[in-house]
């Protein structure tokens, strides 16, 4: 399952990106916002997204808002979630080589619709390296989670 949400800064990048998914065969919840509404606040949007991801280990989620930067702080906040922002080949990546990310965070105000595609399908189409540096760390942020 692969859920998608955004605030008003990352709506329109939203909807390019799930007709997209779509058309490339995925699954996808689109968990709002339903509409541009300038005065919806990016946390929200973040928190129902990362809560749904968190429940299914085999989920994933995109959060797109201006930077990105907003909704990978709130949906960090969530216990499991791993959330990295996104914005090149090599970001998207490492989110999945390195950080395992199940949530990935794009700025609709700094990455175009194209490299946004790119972006998404690489890191959907990488698997966790699995390497013993990188289990390691990921330990060590769950372990901070579980104090």
């Amino acid at each position: 399952m692969l859920y998608i949400a955004a605030d008003h800064g990352g709506y329109p990048l939203k909807e390019e990106l799930k007709r997209f998914l779509i058309e490339e065969g995925y699954e996808v919840v689109d968990l709002g916002a339903e509409e541009l509404d300038l005065a919806d606040d990016y946390p929200d949007f973040a928190f129902k997204l990362a809560e749904q991801v968190s429940q299914d280990e085999d989920a994933g989620g995109i959060l797109v808002c201006g930077t990105g930067q907003g909704m990978c702080m709130a949906a960090n906040k969530v216990a499991g979630i791993r959330a990295a922002v996104v914005y090149n080949d090599f970001t998207a990546k490492d989110a999945a080589d390195h950080l395992n990310a199940n949530v990935i965070c794009l700025g609709g105000r700094v990455t175009d619709a194209e490299t946004a595609k790119k972006s998404v399908k690489i890191w959907l189409d990488t698997d966790f390296s699995e390497d013993e540096r990188h289990v390691r760390r990921l330990r060590k942020i769950e372990e901070a989670e579980e104090e």
